[in-house]
């Protein structure tokens, strides 16, 4: 249990935290998923627009400290080679 005020504040922050941090990437996973659902439909222009939407929210998600660079950088060159194959 947190003893000092200072614990005690970052307890409720991280609280606080955790939420938004949830929310986003619960967000990004759903671009994730609509890239998907094109590429499986085949539809390759939905494909491409939804990768183009998906991008920007995946690096804010690095930018806000909820994944890391690597890791979304390898997920939006994995989409990419998926949609570069449907065309």
């Amino acid at each position: 249990m947190a003893n000092t005020v200072q614990a005690k504040k970052r307890v409720r922050r991280n609280e606080r935290r955790e939420v938004i941090n949830t929310a986003r990437r619960s967000q990004v996973r759903t671009f994730i998923k609509k890239v998907e659902t094109a590429i499986d439909a085949g539809n390759a222009d939905d494909a491409k627009e939804a990768l183009r939407l998906a991008q920007p929210v995946m690096m804010r998600g690095v930018t806000r400290g909820v994944f890391h660079k690597k890791t979304v950088s390898r997920k939006i060159s994995r989409l990419a080679k998926r949609v570069k194959a449907l065309s």
